[in-house]
Formats: structure tokens, sequence, C-alpha cells
């Protein structure tokens, strides 16, 4: 009797560990899925943020208002906010003197003045203040042969390639597209500039310009042009459904031959209207715009940020909001889903329906206003980074004082990704003490040693232009002269660099600066 017992009583305990162990892998079961929607939540997150960084402020206004019309729950806060609190106040650190804030607010740094008359002109010109228009006139219009020529130094070329590349730039026509076969302008380099090559190394040199600013640049065909787009986009998610339509159904695809597309494709009919929103996104004439500031004669740009310095060398940052609004998920809707969740045993089906449609747009909701935050983020320590290291140039305005800095400089020191620093470099502007400046412009090569230090090619390119604007007009320095100039000033240049320099500054040789 005993041992049956016994016998039962492992039975028993048996049994108990059995329930325990599927209890505990049911949790862990739990814990998993939880864990996976958490991160596909957060992939979905930075693949929606990195693409608001791309966007301008305009761009991004337009943003917002299309997802609070397509998401009946996403809302506008009903009173406006100052500036949102980017970071608090710090100072600057690595043993650098004075400091910088992040502003908390616009009103705030306004009481800092005395009068109104006091205030910098941009403080007067935010989201606080609907009467202003934030955006900036630059006088001098970079044309679209500028605005390509000045991307050349950006990419590790030799000589040869570099005269390829600019004759490709200065050869588009003005929608920004390559008429000409590449044979031909292998020919023209050779008959008419004296430069041996062949279409092989045009084609290599096409590859480069095709990495330039805007998207789409040196295309040979609208297919080529969006496709360009399309593959720098890496983080698309329907990058490679892209791809697809532009490569195997692009004469579908002009001819808005869409029901063909699915059928092949295999799509359900809200896949092709992603993929129908995502083409409507691309630049079909990625030069046109740039010529359309050019024909006008100025540029009115908007700028991302404004950067204050006061005499004491104390620099402020703050990030435009424009007429950004506050976005909260619809309080009634997470009532609704809490309801739904206390009596789901006794919902009726069309009940479980609105339920599942109102989880859906409450997670997209929150999911798009925690992207906005990553934005503001990212943008905010990018440009806290290019403070900190050209922190000289913000509190003297001197083109001199640019340090060498690199992308990889900004995302080390950031703690972010170099493909994130890129984007929110791109067609950014800040507004400064000194003038207002694309972000890129800050960007500085390292050219030379110059008594122990790093020089930036800015600098030289700089000290360059000056020796040659007081030369004697009648006797002007030829390269081999101006190399011996710049030594002179601690600088040791070969004459190849002079030359190259001095033509990317768009000034002739001696023989013709003589007057």
């Amino acid at each position: 009797m005993s041992w049956i017992s016994r016998k039962g009583a492992n039975h028993y305990h048996i049994y108990v560990q059995g329930i325990r162990s599927m209890k505990q892998r049911n949790e862990q079961i739990q814990q998993e899925l939880l864990l996976q929607t958490q991160q596909q939540n957060l992939s979905a997150q930075q693949v929606i943020a990195i693409r608001l960084t791309e966007l301008s402020l305009e761009a991004l206004e337009q943003r917002v208002e299309n997802e609070c019309m397509e998401n009946p729950w996403l809302e506008k806060e009903s009173l406006p906010t100052e500036d949102i609190p980017l970071s608090g106040e710090r100072d600057e650190t690595d043993g650098d003197e004075g400091g910088w804030d992040n502003a908390g607010g616009v009103d705030d740094m306004k009481k800092d003045y005395r009068t109104e008359d006091d205030i910098p002109e941009y403080l007067l010109q935010t989201r606080n203040d609907p009467e202003v228009n934030d955006q900036m006139e630059i006088g001098e219009t970079q044309t679209f042969y500028d605005m390509l020529m000045s991307q050349v130094g950006e990419y590790n070329l030799t000589e040869h390639e570099q005269k390829l590349v600019e004759y490709l730039v200065g050869s588009l026509d003005d929608n920004g597209f390559l008429k000409k076969e590449l044979w031909q302008l292998a020919d023209e380099m050779e008959i008419y500039h004296a430069v041996n090559t062949s279409e092989e190394e045009m084609e290599k040199a096409l590859k480069v310009l095709q990495q330039f600013d805007p998207p789409g640049v040196g295309a040979r065909s609208l297919q080529e042009c969006l496709l360009i787009q399309v593959r720098r986009d890496k983080d698309n998610p329907l990058r490679a459904q892209l791809i697809q339509v532009l490569e195997e159904s692009y004469d579908d695809f002009i001819h808005k031959h869409w029901e063909r597309i699915q059928r092949r494709m295999k799509l359900s009919k809200t896949q092709v209207e992603a993929l129908q929103r995502e083409i409507m996104k691309l630049n079909p004439r990625p030069g046109s715009a740039a010529h359309e500031t050019e024909a006008h004669g100025s540029i009115l740009i908007r700028p991302d940020f404004f950067v204050e310095t006061d005499a004491e060398g104390h620099i402020t940052m703050t990030l435009n909001q424009g007429n950004l609004p506050d976005l909260v998920v619809s309080p009634d809707a997470r009532e609704k889903l809490k309801r739904y969740e206390r009596e789901k045993d006794n919902i009726t089906r069309a009940e479980m329906e609105d339920m599942r449609f109102t989880r859906s747009y409450v997670e997209r909701g929150q999911i798009f206003i925690n992207a906005l935050a990553m934005r503001r983020e990212s943008m905010t320590r990018t440009m806290e980074a290019i403070i900190r290291l050209q922190r000289p140039f913000f509190i003297e305005g001197d083109e001199t004082l640019l340090k060498p800095m690199i992308l990889e400089d900004v995302a080390r020191l950031s703690g972010i990704s170099i493909s994130v620093v890129s984007r929110v470099c791109n067609s950014k502007y800040v507004q400064t003490s000194f003038g207002t400046y694309p972000l890129k412009w800050f960007f500085t090569h390292k050219a030379v040693q110059a008594q122990g230090g790093e020089v930036s090619n800015r600098k030289l390119m700089i000290t360059l232009k000056k020796i040659i604007e007081s030369e004697d007009t009648q006797n002007p320095l030829n390269d081999e002269q101006l190399v011996q100039m710049m030594e002179e000033k601690g600088y040791s240049m070969a004459r190849r660099t002079i030359a190259k320099y001095r033509e990317q500054m768009g000034i002739p040789p001696a023989r013709l600066r003589k007057h």
C-alpha cells in the first residue's frame, strides 16, 4: 500500500512538474512574442524616423498634415507649446572654454534681452509668431553647375578622373540628365581637350557623378533616374519591389497598367497603392528645382537650426520646429480599447473588428510620434557635434578656422550612425550670427600638415585666393611661384594641387590673369 502511495505521489509530482514546465514555456513564448513585437515596432520607428530625417522642414510639415488626415486617432494638441526642450542646458566638454546651450524655448531666450530691438532677428522668426515667415532669402544663387562641382572634391579621385567627372557635369541638361552618348563625350575630351580616355573610363566617371545630390542626377533616361533614387534609399522596406517594378515592368508602369503589375508580382491592392505612393515621391527632373531658383535670382530656404553666439563666446542652438504641431494619440481611442479589453468576452463581431481597426491606428500613431522624436534627437545631436568640432568658426565666423571634419567625426561624437548623420546634413541649413550655411559646408578634408597641425583644404584655398588677389596684375604669379608663396606661409603643396584648387575656385592661369 505504501509502495502504491509512493508511486501515486511520484506520478503526481511528475504531473505538477509538467504543468509548471508548460506554464514556464508559455510565459517564455509570450515574452519572446512581446520582444519580437517590440523589435518590429522599433524597426518601423527607425525606418520612419530615417525617412522623416531626410525631409526639409516644409516637406515634414506636409508629411505630418497627411498623417493626421489618414489616421483618425492621431490628433494635434489644441494648445500651442513653445519649442520642445531638446537636451536641457549643457556646457561644452573636452576642455573648451565657454559653453553652449540647447534652447529650452524661444521665449526664454528672448527674455535675455532688454528690449525687442536688442533681440536677434532669427529669434523673432519662429513658429510662435504666425505672422512671421521663417524663410530666409539667399541673394547670391549657387547655380546647379556650381552645386555639382562643389561635390567633386568629396570623392577620392585622381586628376584624370576629376577632369572626366567635371566634363560630365558640364554636359548635363537643365533637368540633370546626360543626353549624349559616352563614346561621343570620350571623343570630345580627346579632340577638344587633349585628354585621352575611353568609353569605359567615362562610364566609371558617370557612376561617381550618379552618387551626387540631388539623387537621380547624371541619369541617361527617366528609368535610370528613378532607379538611382530607389537604390540609394536602402532603408525603404519597399525598395526591392520598387526596383522590380522599374526594371521588369517599366513599360507597364509608364502606361499606368498597374493591374498587370499587380498580377505579375502577385500583389494585393494595398501593396500596389503603397508602391504607387512611393513612386510619386521620386523626382523625375532632379535638376529642374535648382534651375528654377537660378531663374528667380535667389534661393528661399528655411533654416533647420538657429545658432547664436554672444560676446562672451556662449553658443546657443535651437532646432527650428516651424509650424509643426504637437501630436497625441486620442485619449478616446485608448479608452475605447480599455473598454473592449474589459468586455472582450461579450463583444460582438462588429465590435471586434472596430477594436482591431482602432488598435492598428493607435499603434501607427504612436510609432509616428516616436519617429518624430527620434528625428528631433538625431538632428539635435548632429548639430551639437558639428558645433563642438567647429567651435572656433561659430565664435569668430572666420572660414579659415574650420577644422578638417568628415562624416565619421560627427558620427563618432554624436553617437549616431554615419548614414543617419549623412541624411541629417543633406539639404539642411543653419542660420548663424555670421550668415546662413548648408550643413555640408562645414565638412572639409585634411589637406596637408603645416607646422605640426592639421589644415583643412578650405583654409588652403582661402590663403591661395588671398595671395592671388594681392598679386601684381601686370605680372601675375604662375603656379610654381604660388607654390613658393604658400611655402613661405608654412604650407607645402605640389604644383598640381595649386592648379586644382585654383580651378575649383574658378581662377584662371597666370597668362589669363594679366591686365
